[in-house]
């Protein structure tokens, strides 16, 4: 058994979800399973302490589950990725394309300065899109993105053409839906 195993025996695979078609990785399987999320804490923890990074930057919204709790492990600051409208005062906002349509994600404008290295965190890395409009959204406020981290990858949606300037880890990669 592999030591990522544990992780993946613990996310649910559910066909046809949200539609026909789709295979949906689930990872509140992961959440409820206290062996399977505390070593992918102690996982996350090692592959981050002393990389310098000032800041962690978690995408709504499962994002936040696994970016707080290393955060506070690293002793960094946490920034909230929001979608459009969710945050009060001053902001700075980023809109993207999507397949069909178009989306924003904002940052409070204070959480970010110049000369921030900051790991940007998601559950999940399908396309690319939102994480790609989320470290240009960091960048132009004149923070660098250090590493790109989420505990699953879809690479056969070939988010590592859209994100190839950036460094990508990711705990599992399914290769197919």
């Amino acid at each position: 058994m592999s030591d990522v195993s544990i992780i993946d025996n613990a996310i649910r695979k559910v066909k046809d979800f949200p539609k026909k078609g789709i295979l949906f990785y689930d990872i509140t399987g992961l959440l409820i399973k206290q062996d399977a999320f505390s070593f992918c804490m102690e996982k996350m923890v090692k592959l981050y302490e002393n990389r310098g990074i000032t800041k962690i930057a978690a995408v709504e919204a499962r994002g936040f589950i696994f970016a707080s709790p290393l955060a506070l492990r690293l002793n960094v600051p946490l920034l909230l990725v929001r979608k459009k409208n969710k945050l009060p005062g001053e902001k700075l906002t980023k809109s993207y394309s999507l397949e069909y349509g178009e989306d924003s994600i904002e940052i409070h404008k204070n959480d970010i300065a110049p000369g921030d290295n900051v790991l940007v965190v998601d559950d999940l890395i399908a396309t690319g899109g939102t994480i790609k409009a989320a470290c240009e959204l960091l960048e132009s406020a004149g923070a660098s993105v250090e590493e790109i981290f989420a505990v699953i990858g879809l690479p056969f949606l070939d988010y590592n053409s859209k994100l190839a300037r950036y460094r990508i880890s990711t705990f599992i990669n399914y290769e197919s839906e």
